[in-house]
């Protein structure tokens, strides 16, 4: 049985998250026994940690989510976004175009709200740990290609 991460309020993200990756605590079930790498059998008890199980975590540094769609929704054709997400350039453009005429101010509305936008140095937004969040499926050459079969 593994225990649930502690969460970090300021964040919302596993507490002691290193290089995208965050450990917690498993318990194994009473009487398992185990051999450790060097051949020493063990048998646990159900009460000590047995072994750390990782989990993944993303890297904030600080954009909220919620701050970033408010912001588009109602100052969006001023480019507050933008400026909010560290787009300078793209922000003071919006604000002499008056959100590019409306349009722009709701493409940017709809870019940050399905999160493909996000904040300009890379890190992901602050979203509660257990709020909607959208994970980016890719292609690589390293991705498993499995051929299609016709009947």
């Amino acid at each position: 049985m593994c225990d649930e991460p502690k969460i970090d309020n300021s964040t919302q993200e596993p507490m002691n998250c290193t290089n995208h990756t965050a450990y917690v605590q498993c318990l194994p079930a009473p009487n398992i026994t185990c051999r450790d790498y060097l051949g020493i059998e063990k048998v646990f008890t159900g009460h000590e940690v047995g072994f750390y199980k990782p989990i993944e975590c993303r890297n904030v540094n600080g954009y909220s989510y919620k701050v970033a769609v408010a912001l588009s929704l109602f100052l969006g054709w001023l480019g507050a976004d933008r400026f909010y997400l560290g787009y300078p350039a793209l922000g003071l453009l919006k604000f002499c175009t008056v959100g590019f005429c409306g349009i722009g101010s709701l493409i940017d509305f709809i870019l940050i709200s399905m999160q493909i936008v996000g904040p300009s140095d890379g890190s992901s937004y602050i979203i509660d740990y257990y709020g909607a969040r959208l994970t980016r499926l890719t292609i690589t050459n390293a991705t498993f290609r499995k051929m299609q079969t016709y009947p």
